[in-house]
């Protein structure tokens, strides 16, 4: 599973992972967000992470905490956003790397 996860950031342009786990509040609540971002924040490649299945994905990415969305350009990580604050705050973070 890790090195599927490590293909998929390396294979796209634009990947954007959600961070979770399920017994987390805020991340319900997060993730109510991330669907409509989605929609709309097209150009990237999403994929949805339980960190309780991917414990060395967090550890090598540094995450600190959850949710946390990662946003990858070419293989590499651009940001770590903890703070989602809205849906618009996070497409304008995303579209920033566009």
């Amino acid at each position: 599973m890790e090195q599927d996860m490590q293909a998929i950031v390396q294979s796209n342009n634009l990947t954007a992972v959600y961070a979770y786990t399920p017994i987390c509040g805020t991340c319900q609540l997060a993730g109510k967000m991330i669907d409509v971002v989605e929609k709309v924040a097209d150009d990237f490649r999403w994929v949805r992470l339980d960190l309780n299945y991917y414990e060395s994905f967090a550890i090598e990415h540094a995450v600190e905490s959850v949710p946390c969305l990662l946003i990858f350009k070419d293989g590499q990580l651009k940001e770590k956003l903890y703070a989602f604050q809205s849906v618009p705050h996070v497409y304008e973070k995303l579209n920033q790397y566009v």
